[in-house]
């Protein structure tokens, strides 16, 4: 990403600060095991910090990193409001990425796509942590022709990816592709 990028997503944040602030996603409140002492719980790409504010009301150390300041501006807003006090907005470039092994307990990402990460994840999620993924696949370009298709799953792609981990749940339905896997 780039400053370019920052700009463009700070916009897009600021268009749409007008929005109620949205839920967690359902396959994280589906999927998320119940916290243990000292669980540790990223939201990669994290926007809003949605996903990230409801981990952290569950009982995880939530780091949430995003590269828009407007995005994280607003989660802080809310973490605040809800006294959340387990929360780190980290704004990052995550073209730049480096995670430290066996660290997360849950790692989770929606609708964003870094095939060069998926090594990086594996590693940074300790034993027996989830990776709680969702992100668009080939099939959203009947509804967004011109979406870069670089940043589309192909069919099984994600879980050939992850096939050395416990598949806790895989679906591709539609246009998004969900996948919840275990680490050995």
């Amino acid at each position: 990403m780039s400053a370019k990028d920052r700009v463009r997503w700070d916009t897009y944040f600021r268009k749409t600060a007008s929005q109620p602030y949205p839920a967690p996603d359902p396959l994280l409140l589906q999927y998320t095991p119940l916290v243990t002492p000292d669980a540790r719980a990223l939201d990669l790409c994290g926007g809003l910090g949605q996903n990230g504010l409801w981990l952290a009301s569950q009982g995880y150390a939530v780091d949430v990193m995003d590269i828009s300041r407007v995005a994280l501006n607003r989660a802080r807003t809310e973490m605040m409001m809800r006294n959340l006090r387990t929360v780190n907005l980290l704004p990052i470039d995550v073209d730049g990425l480096s995670l430290e092994a066996d660290i997360y307990d849950v790692i989770c990402v929606f609708r964003y796509l870094r095939r060069d990460w998926f090594e990086m994840l594996k590693a940074a999620i300790k034993p027996g942590g989830r990776l709680i993924y969702e992100t668009y696949n080939r099939r959203y370009l009947d509804i967004v022709p011109e979406f870069n298709q670089a940043f589309l799953l192909a069919p099984n792609e994600l879980c050939e990816y992850f096939r050395d981990w416990q598949m806790f749940h895989w679906e591709e339905e539609d246009h998004n592709t969900r996948m919840v896997a275990v680490r050995p």
